[in-house]
């Protein structure tokens, strides 16, 4: 009996037509198109801020070119991904993707400019500087607006975790970008940015959230290990940036931020292949 039901389940299966079943597959394969848009977007936004971090440290580590090289490996990683978003369906959503196309590439010219000036005279002046971190503030807030579009225009919201994961990411490449800048005498990103929080208060933003990720219920092993790989870097540089203004150690925070970052990435991953 259990056979013979078995059967009929199947030939009903197989009798559907064929432009029903490959209606079921298309939300996954949308979905995952709109996933891959937003990822790139994501990635936009963090070799955005990478790119600023390692011009700031250039200017506060003596002109000491690797960070240069990283600058400029940031800005290719930038624009490849930029290329790897498609044309969005709506005219909001293209106003906001040229705006971005055009902002990335006043910005790595000027960013390139300023890298040579930098190694020919040994300075900058500030207003270039502010110039640009005025425009890297205005990739980061139109990559998250059209990141915003898409999402709306699909009728789809990023799972929650995945989410964190990435601002996350951003928050932390953000703060360091911001401790380098301090360190250099620097200052651009306020000038940029009046309103941007003490590092004191972004660090203690980070550390909230990054307790809050650990504290969610939908972790797995897996996603558990790689929140406390991030969180024993975390607690390396916390108090550093806490006291911001009594010790300066920039390559340290350069340094663990970007591989925490690079554990925050691998975790949005983790928490993107489990939809949560």
């Amino acid at each position: 009996m259990k056979n013979r039901v078995y059967a009929l389940c199947l030939s009903a299966l197989f009798a559907l037509p064929s432009h029903l079943l490959a209606a079921d597959a298309k939300p996954s394969t949308a979905q995952q198109a709109i996933n891959n848009s937003l990822n790139a977007l994501f990635l936009v936004r963090l070799e955005t801020q990478r790119s600023i971090g390692g011009f700031y440290m250039l200017n506060s580590q003596e002109q000491d070119q690797r960070y240069a090289k990283q600058a400029e490996a940031n800005l290719v990683l930038a624009q490849e991904n930029f290329k790897n978003i498609p044309t969005p369906s709506s005219p909001a959503a293209q106003t906001l993707k040229v705006k971005l196309e055009q902002d990335l590439s006043t910005y790595s010219n000027e960013l390139r400019r300023l890298i040579s000036v930098l190694k020919e005279q040994g300075y900058t002046d500030l207003q270039p500087i502010a110039d640009l971190a005025s425009l890297n503030s205005s990739i980061l807030q139109t990559s998250k607006d059209l990141e915003a579009q898409i999402q709306q225009d699909n009728q789809y919201t990023l799972p929650k975790l995945t989410q964190l994961a990435r601002e996350q990411s951003l928050l932390i490449q953000g703060i360091a970008a911001d401790y380098a800048a301090r360190s250099g005498s620097v200052g651009a990103s306020f000038i940029a940015d009046g309103e941007k929080q003490p590092l004191d208060k972004l660090s203690e933003q980070f550390a909230n959230t990054l307790l809050a990720m650990q504290k969610d219920p939908t972790n797995t092993n897996d996603t558990k290990k790689s929140l406390r790989a991030i969180q024993v870097k975390w607690r390396y540089i916390e108090n550093s940036l806490k006291n911001y203004n009594e010790d300066s150690v920039p390559f340290v925070i350069d340094k663990y931020a970007r591989s925490i970052t690079k554990n925050l990435e691998q975790l949005a991953n983790q928490y993107a292949s489990l939809n949560i």
